[in-house]
């Protein structure tokens, strides 16, 4: 089963989130319901090692995390194959994923080493976007560049990945409430 670990955002989020899209006529929109901040990638992992997974993750005690958005960025280069609303690195924000981390490792899930860098994925682009469409995306992104919001995450979740021609469905296999 394709998996992930992720920080579950608050409805207030979704909706600012929300906002900053409309203003993007390239690509394709992450519907709301997918908008999340991962905190580990899983890749394919059998049902056994994420049930020991979810008892790991279960017993994780930390605090709600700050989240603080700060402008848009694209990944993949030249040519972007995503937008992304970044977040602020935080030592709580990194804490957490250094815990979810090892919470995967003793569940027996091997990750790869990989430079931490928190963002909220709000669009995708095809891999073949015209010069009229990166023209697009970076008038967008110098529109959006004041892009600030800030809220609480207080649940994190385990999330089933399905790939689809469309997209990918995420189904929440799982939730973990942050309260201390």
């Amino acid at each position: 089963m394709r998996a992930f670990v992720g920080l579950l955002l608050p409805d207030a989020a979704l909706d600012a989130l929300e906002r900053v899209q409309e203003g993007l006529t390239a690509g394709r929109h992450v519907p709301a319901e997918n908008m999340h901040l991962t905190l580990a990638f899983l890749d394919d992992q059998p049902e056994a090692q994420l049930q020991r997974l979810h008892q790991d993750l279960a017993e994780i005690s930390a605090p709600p995390v700050r989240l603080s958005f700060h402008g848009l960025d694209t990944f993949g280069g030249k040519l972007p194959r995503v937008l992304a609303a970044q977040v602020q690195k935080t030592p709580e924000l990194a804490r957490l994923r250094d815990r979810v981390r090892a919470a995967c490792r003793s569940a027996g899930i091997e990750l790869p080493r990989e430079r931490f860098r928190p963002h909220v994925t709000l669009g995708r682009f095809p891999r073949h976007l015209d010069a009229g469409q990166v023209d697009k995306v970076a008038r967008y992104l110098a529109a959006a560049s004041g892009f600030r919001f800030e809220c609480d995450a207080e649940r994190l979740a385990l999330f089933q990945s399905t790939l689809a021609p469309q997209g990918a469905r995420y189904d929440i296999l799982a939730e973990y409430s942050l309260s201390g």
